[in-house]
């Protein structure tokens, strides 16, 4: 009876220590197995493994990419803005081994040094940089994490910039410099048009100075416009040449009833009468004679004026 229940005490020790140094690996997962607490170089693959009862214990290392936020941290930029920024870092463990032996807690590890090289980039950035400029910074972010968790058996994915924030005031500036920027362009804009304009009407007068015609087309086409709108008042322009003709007929007009109250009277006209005849070849516009009423009735009154003197 005595030998029996030692007999099945053995073979129940034996079906535990058979059975219990049996492990399963995941297919994400790799093993590291420490003997009498010394590691051994062999890594465990996924799918079943033994280990020796009492002896040998297996860590476990997800060898998965691992997405781990970066807490928001605020900093001064290198030209004094102080902002708040927070990142993503991806990575994954490369060497189970190191993983294991080589820091206590990767992934406390990774997070740290993470929060550091985030408040170093910032200080090292300034604001248009972390603005407009962020594939480059996660690549320096990312070789600044990459650095020290390389011997940690850790390779670093990529690191992103989340998001950036700012404060209010520096907002309204940022506001403001955005607004100032597009009224600057769209006064250029309008400069650049505006001399385009006048160029083109600068070679439209030069066609008209040399074509006296097309200024009357002008006109006319002008008056087409004006009556096209069904106004009662239509204003019609005088041009300044026909006031000119005017002009050097008055002073034709008094040049002969000078000259013929010098012959009748014997005697120089006075200086009052005397009338300085302008330069006629200064006007381009072709002169024509007064009709013969016009003149008739101006030498009237120049023989009257000049009688009364």
């Amino acid at each position: 009876m005595v030998t029996s229940i030692i007999l099945g005490f053995l073979v129940i020790v034996a079906f535990l220590a058979v059975f219990g140094g049996v492990r399963v690996v995941n297919q994400v997962e790799r093993g590291v197995v420490f003997r009498f607490g010394r590691v051994q170089s062999e890594i465990r693959r996924p799918g079943l493994t033994f280990l020796i009862p009492f002896v040998d214990r297996m860590k476990k290392v997800n060898t998965q990419i691992v997405t781990m936020p970066v807490p928001t941290q605020e900093g001064i930029t290198r030209d004094n803005v102080s902002v708040r920024v927070d990142a993503v870092a991806y990575f994954k463990v490369q060497d189970p081994l190191r993983a294991a032996v080589g820091v206590q807690n990767y992934l406390f590890a990774v997070e740290q040094v993470a929060q550091t090289s985030l408040r170093s980039i910032i200080g090292k950035s300034d604001l248009d940089d972390l603005l407009s400029n962020r594939e480059e910074l996660n690549r320096g972010l990312a070789l600044m994490i990459d650095s020290p968790a390389l011997g940690w058996g850790i390779h670093i994915d990529r690191v992103e910039i989340k998001d950036v924030t700012l404060p209010d005031s520096m907002k309204r500036s940022v506001a403001r410099q955005a607004e100032a920027e597009r009224e600057r362009r769209a006064r250029v804009i309008t400069a650049d048009g505006e001399l385009r304009a006048a160029q083109k009407l600068a070679d439209a007068s030069a066609i008209m100075a040399r074509t006296p015609g097309a200024l009357q087309l002008r006109l006319l086409q002008t008056v087409v416009e004006v009556a096209a709108e069904k106004t009662s008042t239509l204003v019609m322009p005088l041009p300044v040449e026909l006031l000119r003709f005017f002009d050097h007929a008055a002073d034709r007009a008094a040049d002969r009833a000078a000259g013929r109250a010098k012959d009748r009277a014997g005697e120089d006209v006075p200086a009052q009468a005397r009338r300085e005849t302008p330069d006629e070849s200064r006007h381009t516009t072709p002169q024509l004679p007064p009709s013969d009423e016009f003149a008739r009735y101006l030498d009237t009154r120049e023989t009257a004026r000049h009688q009364d003197a």
